[in-house]
């Protein structure tokens, strides 16, 4: 029998695997492991920011919203104008949610969103109100804290820092 007939029926009758091999595949393994996991973690983090700029333009747009159909109720003489109201914003986020009534015959109260969408930088613990930092018209606009009297923007409450370097609360 050859030197290579022989090699081969030792390699055929051998069962299990040699400390060298081992090491070799948990070495491949872990380098693998060692670039998915930022990637993945990366991925994750750019998720959470589509949705964040996603939910900030939906409420935005909500908030923009009620203010045309404000002003349009007022210039129609369907509402009158009300004392601390001229900015025609929204009390609160809820009376997007709960509705408004402009008027209208149909329907009585208008809605703008159905829910309030939660800050996915700051998301609200189970049972909840989903929490946004808030701004009136009268405040600056990069103000931290809230006039009270409307709604007129939502930012972040989150310090995080976005992956292109800017802070969550600034967007």
């Amino acid at each position: 029998m050859s030197n290579v007939a022989r090699m081969l029926t030792f390699l055929k009758d051998r069962k299990g695997v040699s400390l060298i091999e081992l090491v070799v595949t948990v070495t491949v393994l872990a380098i693998l492991a060692s670039v998915a996991v930022p990637f993945v973690q990366m991925t994750a983090k750019r998720t959470r920011e589509i949705e964040l700029r996603r939910n900030l333009r939906t409420i935005r747009t909500a908030i923009d919203e009620y203010r045309k159909k404000y002003d349009w109720a007022l210039d129609n003489k369907k509402i009158n104008t009300v004392i601390n109201k001229s900015s025609g914003c929204p009390e609160t986020l809820q009376v997007l949610v709960e509705g408004y009534d402009f008027g209208e015959v149909t329907p009585p109260t208008r809605k703008f969103l159905r829910k309030i969408p939660p800050d996915p930088m700051n998301p609200p613990k189970p049972g909840e109100e989903p929490k946004w930092g808030l701004r009136s018209y009268e405040d600056k606009p990069d103000s931290t804290s809230w006039g009270g009297e409307d709604v007129f923007d939502v930012y972040s409450l989150s310090e995080g820092t976005a992956i292109d370097g800017t802070k969550y609360k600034d967007w």
